[in-house]
């Protein structure tokens, strides 16, 4: 059985070279290719249940992820993933939403690049750069994108107390199933930064899968609380290459171990 590899995204708009962006037409690029080559995209039930051993993948599969919430996930993103029929999951964090979704955002407006997007967001302007409710029900309505935790406020879980803990995790599992109306079973740690107590935290309060931003792939029998991710680069030319290593078990352990070294 193949192993899959979880791909990390962040942005898709025209900041061609920011370090977390895929621009339009090389996402477009990307996911054409997962149609035409028959990759299985995989949701988080669907993962949980490879990873137990429930779910027998007889075709290579990959899981989408996105984190943060940013709008150019629903204004460039999304069309893209309709058109070729493609599963995702976006892990947001729910402060950011709740703060903006009193506002609507202007889909016509430019898309600023991550750096004054996080600028925006911390002067409380987050509306022009963040998924609002309204959007992120349009995309899980569509059945193809599904949401998930990256905690209430982003912050760094390695150094929160249970307390703080508590809040962050039980705080966003809550409002997200109380908006969207459907579980949320998986979390994203902001920063990759956790510890043995934030795991403890997420599973007392009923996640079942953790991501981190550690380079790795998936197999059966693995961590569930430990979802090893590959960054996805700007490029087509690599998107392809990588896929063609993470979902062979004998080059992506040769792949993986020399990065290691």
């Amino acid at each position: 059985m193949s192993p899959v590899p979880v791909l990390a995204y962040h942005h898709v708009n025209d900041h061609r070279g920011d370090m977390v962006t895929v621009v339009p037409e090389v996402f477009e690029k990307q996911m054409r290719y997962l149609r035409d080559a028959g990759y299985r995209t995989l949701r988080s039930d669907e993962l949980l249940s490879y990873i137990n051993g429930e779910l027998s993948l007889d075709e290579k599969a990959v899981m989408i992820t996105f984190d943060d919430g940013w709008l150019d996930n629903y204004v460039h993103a999304f069309p893209i993933l309709r058109k070729y029929n493609i599963n995702a999951t976006v892990f947001i964090t729910t402060d950011w939403i709740e703060q903006v979704s009193n506002n609507a955002p202007d889909l016509n407006e430019r898309i600023p690049d991550h750096k004054e997007s996080d600028s925006l967001v911390k002067r409380g302007e987050g509306h022009k750069v963040v998924l609002n409710w309204e959007l992120a029900r349009e995309m899980a309505e569509s059945g193809l994108v599904e949401f998930h935790s990256h905690t209430k406020s982003h912050r760094k879980c390695h150094n929160l107390s249970a307390e703080e803990l508590g809040e962050e995790l039980e705080g966003s599992k809550r409002v997200m199933e109380e908006r969207l109306g459907r579980p949320c079973i998986a979390l994203c740690w902001p920063f990759g930064r956790n510890n043995s107590l934030s795991v403890n935290i997420a599973r007392e309060n009923g996640y079942s899968l953790l991501f981190t931003t550690r380079r790795g792939i998936v197999k059966k029998g693995s961590d569930p609380y430990d979802i090893n991710r590959i960054v996805v680069k700007d490029s087509a030319f690599w998107f392809r290459k990588s896929m063609i290593i993470y979902t062979n078990n004998i080059l992506s352990n040769m792949y993986l171990g020399l990065k290691r070294k």
